[in-house]
C-alpha cells in the first residue's frame, strides 16, 4: 500500500452579511469568508486508523478504518464525511496521527462546526490513493450533504459553500451557485459577545415561523412567488397571515429585498459604505425585532459600536448569542474595538475577508 506524504489543509470562517434565516427559505444570502482558520495537519501511519488530535478542546477521536462507513451509521462530523465521500467511491486505508487546531470562536456564529467539515473533507479528499479533482463547489455539497441533510439539521446551505468557495460571495439558495462580489467591504470588526448561540432552537422557529407564514399566503394564492414578492406584498397579505407568524412575514420579504439592494451596491467597483452600513443596520433590526435572535446585552453592544463610528453593525448567523461584526472605517477601527469592549464583548478585533482555502 502507498504511503501518502504529509497533508495540511485549512478551511476559513465566514461572516452572513446579508439574508440570515433566509437561505432555509430557498432566498439568497451574501456571506464571506474571513481570516480565521481552522487546520488539519495529518502525518500518515502504519496502521489503519485516524487517530485525532482536537487541540484546542484537548480531546482525541479514533477512527477504525476497518469499518464499513455508509450513511447509516455515522454519530457525528468525521464519520458522515467519510460517509458522504465512501458513496462517491473514497476508499480509507491509509492511517494517520491527525492534529486539528483552530484560530474560529467556538459556538459563536462565525460557523466553526462547517469549517471543521470543509476542512476534513479536503483532507479526506487529499488522502485518498488516486488522484481527485475535485471543484470548491463541490466540496460545498458534499459539505451541505454531510452536515445538513444527514443529521437533518433545520439550516441552509450558505455556511458550508461560503467557507468552501472564500470570499464574498452572493448564494442563490434554489440553483446552489455563487457569484463573486467586491472585496471591498471597508474595515470590519469582529466582537465576540462571550454568551453562548442557541443554534438549532433559533433555527427551528425561525424556519418553522416563516414557512408557515409563507404556506398560509400560498393557500390563498397557490401562485404567489417569494422570490418576486416586493413591500406593497407584504401588506397586500398580511391578512393571510397568522399573529404569530406576522414577524416572520415581514422577515421574510424585507430581508430578501434589503439582500438585493446589498448586492447592487456590492457588484460596484467602489460600493457606497455608508449605504452598506445602513442596510445592515436594516437587516439587524429586523433580526431583533422580528426573529428575536439577538440578547439584550448584545443589542447594547451593537449600540455602543455604532455610536463610536461603525457605519453598520450586526449579529452573526442563527443568533441568541455568538458575535457580532460592525463595518467601519480604518481610521474609526480603534474607537469601535474600545466601545465593543466596554460594552461588555469578550474580545473584539479586527479581520479581513479572505479568498484562501
Amino acid at each position: 500500500m502507498l504511503i501518502k506524504t504529509r497533508i495540511i489543509v485549512q478551511a476559513p470562517a465566514r461572516i452572513c452579511f446579508f439574508g440570515d434565516h433566509q437561505d432555509y427559505l430557498g432566498l439568497p444570502v451574501i456571506a464571506g469568508a474571513i481570516n480565521r482558520f481552522i487546520k488539519v495537519k495529518a502525518v500518515p501511519t502504519t496502521d489503519s486508523n485516524y487517530t485525532i488530535q482536537l487541540l484546542d478542546l484537548q480531546e482525541e477521536i479514533f477512527i477504525d478504518l476497518t469499518q464499513n462507513y455508509n450513511l447509516k451509521d455515522a454519530t457525528n462530523y468525521f464519520q458522515s464525511c467519510m460517509a458522504v465521500l465512501a458513496q462517491k467511491g473514497a476508499v480509507f486505508s491509509q492511517g494517520y496521527s491527525i492534529e486539528i487546531s483552530g484560530t474560529i470562536p467556538v459556538n459563536a456564529g462565525v460557523s466553526s462546526s462547517s469549517a471543521l467539515v470543509v476542512a476534513w473533507l479536503r483532507f479526506l479528499v487529499q488522502a485518498q490513493e488516486g488522484q481527485w479533482t475535485v471543484t470548491d463547489a463541490q466540496i460545498g455539497e458534499w459539505a451541505y450533504e454531510a452536515e445538513v441533510l444527514y443529521f437533518d439539521q433545520p439550516g441552509g446551505l450558505m455556511d458550508q459553500y461560503t467557507i468552501a468557495r472564500g470570499g464574498m460571495v452572493y448564494i442563490d439558495t434554489r440553483k446552489g451557485t455563487t457569484t463573486m462580489l467586491t472585496p471591498r467591504m471597508g474595515t470590519l470588526i469582529l466582537a465576540e459577545s462571550g454568551i453562548a448561540k442557541q443554534t438549532l432552537s433559533v433555527l427551528q422557529n425561525a424556519r418553522n415561523y416563516a414557512q408557515n407564514a409563507i404556506e398560509e399566503v400560498k393557500r390563498k394564492l397557490p401562485h404567489f412567488d417569494l422570490h418576486k414578492a416586493g413591500k406593497n406584498d407584504y401588506k397586500k397579505y398580511l391578512a393571510f397571515v397568522s399573529s404569530r407568524h406576522k414577524p416572520y412575514w415581514y422577515a421574510a420579504i424585507h430581508n430578501h429585498l434589503i439582500t438585493q439592494k446589498a448586492k447592487e451596491e456590492l457588484a460596484k467597483l467602489s460600493p457606497d459604505l455608508k449605504q452598506l452600513g445602513q442596510l445592515m443596520n436594516a437587516h439587524q433590526k429586523i433580526l431583533q425585532e422580528c426573529i428575536q435572535n439577538t440578547p439584550v446585552q448584545m443589542v447594547e453592544q451593537l449600540e455602543a459600536a455604532k455610536k463610536a463610528g461603525a457605519l453598520g453593525a450586526k449579529i452573526i448567523g442563527s443568533g441568541g448569542g455568538g458575535c457580532m461584526v460592525a463595518l467601519t472605517t480604518n481610521e474609526l477601527k480603534t474607537q469601535v474595538i474600545e466601545a465593543f469592549n466596554n460594552a461588555g464583548s469578550i474580545q473584539a478585533y479586527e479581520v479581513e475577508l479572505t479568498s484562501h482555502v
